[in-house]
């Protein structure tokens, strides 16, 4: 079976030695994503517009495997501080209120301050 490797283009991903996404067979698994503007590299401090710049790139990459939203089955939320989840909640359902994947929120330190929200994904392709 093969194994496909979708890269956002980020010098993270060769430094850090990752894939923005996996593709195995009927699968794909989207690596944690932030919320830096994938244009601009810059990162917003409200984390719903961290969320919704972690979507972009996240929906990216599952166009580029073959997939969307509506194949995910599964999503991990890693948020920083308790209070960000009520104030993230509205860019999360924006995406996947009608989709509702098992769904999961941890709150964690993340890699750099700035960072109050981490986003990964996992896809199933539909028959």
């Amino acid at each position: 079976m093969a194994r496909t490797l979708i890269s956002s283009g980020s010098p993270f991903e060769k430094q850090a030695g990752y894939s923005r996404a996996v593709v195995q067979g009927d699968w794909c698994f989207v690596a944690g994503t932030t919320g830096y503007d994938p244009e601009t590299r810059e990162m917003p401090d409200h984390v719903a517009d961290q969320a919704a710049n972690a979507f972009k790139v996240i929906g990216k990459a599952l166009a580029e495997a073959g997939f969307g939203f509506e194949d995910v089955v599964r999503a991990t939320y890693y948020i920083t501080d308790p209070a960000y989840w009520e104030q993230a909640t509205p860019a999360l359902g924006a995406v996947f209120g009608e989709i509702r994947p098992a769904a999961t929120c941890v709150v964690a330190g993340l890699i750099k301050p700035e960072m109050k929200i981490e986003i990964e994904v996992t896809a199933l392709r539909r028959s």
